[in-house]
C-alpha cells in the first residue's frame, strides 16, 4: 500500500531520517529532509499541530548546530509561541521550547534575554539537572559566579 508523499506516516519517516542524519553529524544531508517535513506538516496538519511544532523545533535545532543562529531564532520563536498557545506554559514540550530558546539566546550572547527563559524553565521543572546546569552556565557567562 502506498501512503503518498503527504501522509502523516510518510512525513514522520522523513522527519526521523532527518533527525538520524543530524544525530550522525550529517547536517547538510539532514537539512532538506527536515525542511521538507516541516513545510509539508505545516501544509497538511497546520501551524499548531504537535507534529508541526516538532518539525519547526527540529529545523531550528539543526540550524543552531550548523552555527546559523540568526536563522534558527525565528523558528525557535515560532515554536515557543505556538507551544505556549496550544499546549500551555507548563507542558513538557513547551518547557523544552523555552529551554531551547534560552540556550540559543545564550549562544548568541544575548544573556539578559536568555536568563528569564532559563529561570522560567527551571522553576517549572525544579530539580531537573540539565536545566540547572544551563542556568548555571548562563550565570557564569554573565560573570555572576556567586549566583551560579
Amino acid at each position: 500500500e502506498t501512503l503518498g508523499d503527504r501522509h502523516r506516516d510518510t512525513l514522520s519517516s522523513i522527519s526521523s531520517m532527518g533527525r538520524l542524519l543530524m544525530d550522525m553529524g550529517q547536517l547538510e544531508e539532514a537539512r532538506p529532509l527536515l525542511e521538507e517535513a516541516m513545510h509539508a506538516r505545516k501544509e497538511t496538519l497546520g501551524d499548531r499541530h504537535p507534529d508541526t511544532l516538532t518539525s519547526i523545533n527540529n529545523m531550528g535545532y539543526l540550524l543552531k548546530d550548523m552555527g546559523k543562529l540568526e536563522e534558527a531564532r525565528p523558528l525557535y520563536e515560532e515554536d515557543l509561541q505556538a507551544s505556549r498557545e496550544t499546549l500551555g506554559d507548563r507542558h513538557p514540550d513547551t518547557l523544552g521550547s523555552i529551554n531551547n530558546m534560552g540556550t540559543l539566546l545564550q549562544n548568541m550572547g544575548q544573556l539578559e534575554e536568555a536568563r528569564p527563559l532559563l529561570e522560567e524553565a527551571l522553576q517549572a521543572q525544579k530539580g531537573t539537572s540539565a536545566l540547572i546546569s544551563n542556568l548555571g552556565l548562563l550565570l557564569m557567562d554573565m560573570g555572576q559566579l556567586e549566583e551560579a
